[in-house]
């Protein structure tokens, strides 16, 4: 890239608004969510006791595998798994 472009990129960078604090926060929690739900999506398709547990009680499944059952975290299980619709 041209010098002259990457300044003037860097000055456009520049005078963007900081992002909101909920941005930052859930870009740090990104790659943590991601993990567990591969995780968890794996464990499912190895274990059918697990899987059983899942299609049961979802919440109580994942509490219990030792994952926080937050609302996030369910609706992503669900959309990767499929038969726990």
């Amino acid at each position: 890239m041209d010098p002259l472009h990457e300044e003037r990129l860097a000055e456009l960078l520049g005078a963007l608004p900081t992002a909101p604090a909920a941005w930052v926060q859930a870009a740090k929690e990104l790659p943590r969510a991601r993990r567990q739900l591969d995780e968890i999506v794996e464990l499912a398709r190895a274990d059918a006791e697990f899987r059983v547990q899942l299609m049961a009680d979802l919440e109580s499944a994942l509490a219990s595998a030792g994952y926080e059952p937050g609302t996030a975290l369910i609706e992503a299980v669900r959309a990767r798994l499929p038969e726990l619709r």
